[in-house]
């Protein structure tokens, strides 16, 4: 999908919001309908599987199996499922072996990929790494899972419509500008979680379908909506945790407070620790050389009775399995670590818990995107 030029909006209209004691309250937001090309759905193409040696796959109802000209190879009957393995090159299916295939199907059918059921289609191929399995599915229904995924389906409906808008935003800026030519994105939290029907509920549906096609632009262009699930108190600028400074991902004041993830604490052994962080051995000080401007660390040098390394923030965070970067360490008695930190992610973009307390507090989806996604228009796409 192609942004479009400014020249392209056809109408537009002021809508104000709701004026409270803060100034971001009073923000504006502009809604524009944007005309996309015309096509019956919008499709995503999802990588369930990818690298892998075998791939189970079956379908709901009975399903098409076709090549990559569209030439039916024969059906496969309801509830059946079949595997599909790697063989030199090409992927073998029952009977049939060759370049890739189609799984199709009928009547508004499931298909199944791996261990779960999805909408859609699928494309199995191989690649230089074994199989991929890619699911061709309609945007709103992937974000029928995805609401599910990332947000609790008993939150208030405004938080969820808030995260639907993100996700489609996020969704659609990947398709845009996808790198790999085969998907547009993946099912894990590396880009959004997407577990098929398993993460479906009405609260989910009723999100989606309520903000049916809305999405978050900046200059004419679907922004990248990226979000987190609590930054401990402030967001942070793009281009402090990351590289590129965008003018719609500044650091805000978040309301999380109370979140179970605003503050926290992991404590090692000493034995524990040497095994996570190499080559200092028993820890003495630990020192950040760099943070950024709300304290997530960017480097920290670590001093110990072995050595001294500095790490970044983003490989002690793995090391250790922590929330976040917002941390600090402290040797304890015995020789132990211990880790004070806040937040849960990269503190980025929305905040899923401040989602949660300001819709709690009777603010709408609207009002809440405007205060993460600064200088942001809402625009809706118009598929025809």
């Amino acid at each position: 999908m192609a942004a479009q030029s400014s020249s392209q909006f056809l109408t537009f209209q002021f809508k104000s919001l709701l004026q409270k004691s803060s100034p971001w309250w009073g923000a504006f937001f502009v809604w524009l309908l944007m005309v996309l090309p015309a096509r019956a759905q919008l499709e995503l193409r999802v990588a369930i599987r990818n690298g892998v040696d075998q791939v189970t796959i079956g379908s709901s109802t009975s399903a098409v199996i076709r090549d990559t000209s569209g030439q039916a190879l024969w059906q496969l009957p309801e509830q059946q499922a079949m595997v599909a393995d790697y063989d030199s090159g090409q992927v073998a299916f029952g009977d049939w072996e060759g370049d890739a295939f189609w799984v199709e199907p009928d009547a508004g059918g499931y298909v199944y990929i791996g261990d779960r059921w999805y909408r859609g289609r699928v494309l199995v191929m191989p690649t230089s790494s074994g199989l991929i399995a890619i699911n061709y599915v309609d945007l709103e229904a992937y974000l029928y899972s995805v609401l599910g995924g990332e947000m609790p389906t008993s939150w208030p409906i405004q938080a969820l419509q808030a995260q639907a808008v993100a996700a489609r935003s996020y969704a659609l800026y990947k398709r845009q500008t996808a790198s790999n030519a085969l998907y547009d994105v993946g099912g894990t939290t590396t880009w959004q979680v997407y577990r098929g029907l398993t993460d479906e509920t009405e609260s989910t549906h009723i999100a989606v379908d309520a903000t049916a096609g809305q999405v978050l632009t900046y200059g004419g262009q679907i922004i990248e909506a990226v979000f987190h699930s609590s930054s401990g108190g402030y967001t942070e600028n793009v281009e402090d945790v990351w590289m590129q400074p965008l003018p719609y991902l500044r650091g805000v004041k978040d309301y999380d407070e109370g979140a179970p993830v605003y503050e926290w604490t992991e404590s090692f052994s000493a034995d524990q620790f040497r095994r996570r962080v190499t080559g200092i051995g028993n820890l003495i000080s630990a020192v950040p050389e760099r943070t950024t401007p709300r304290g997530r660390v960017v480097t920290m040098r670590l001093r110990g009775d072995a050595g001294t390394r500095v790490l970044s923030g983003d490989e002690l965070r793995s090391a250790l399995g922590l929330r976040s970067t917002l941390f600090s360490l402290q040797v304890v008695a015995g020789g132990g670590v211990e880790v004070r930190g806040r937040g849960f992610g990269h503190g980025i973009g929305l905040s899923q818990w401040g989602a949660y307390n300001l819709a709690s507090q009777g603010l709408d989806y609207r009002q809440i995107l405007a205060h993460y996604y600064q200088q942001t228009v809402l625009a809706k796409i118009q598929v025809q």
